[in-house]
């Protein structure tokens, strides 16, 4: 019964572990999807705190892409915003964003 337990234990804690989302998912979507217009990810992920990146990126990024679809200057990233893609990898931009941000003391190897 006890290696039953332990069984569960372990395959409930794998799953979690899958779904959570990645660092260095969000990487790699920030350095496809953002660097050619933010530069290099310490400057962006650095330019707010944590919370405020938290808040930004709240329901699938929903506040971020309204900043840039309503921007002229963030025109050429509007198609990326409005496509599913976008709120498909949200979770893990935020998690990028978030490990990286001003106040986490982190700094991330994209730039």
């Amino acid at each position: 019964m006890r290696t039953f337990y332990a069984t569960v234990a372990i395959t409930l804690l794998a799953g979690s572990t899958l779904l959570n989302a990645a660092t260095y998912k969000g990487q790699k979507i920030y350095i496809d999807s953002c660097k050619e217009c933010h530069g290099g990810g310490q400057q962006l992920a650095g330019s707010k705190k944590q919370r405020v990146w938290e808040k930004l990126m709240d329901n699938k990024g929903e506040k971020l892409a309204d900043i840039h679809l309503n921007s002229k200057k963030a025109q050429p990233s509007w198609d990326y915003f409005k496509d599913r893609s976008f709120t498909k990898g949200a979770k893990h931009l935020e998690d990028f964003l978030v490990e990286y941000a001003s106040d986490s003391g982190n700094v991330p190897a994209c730039n």
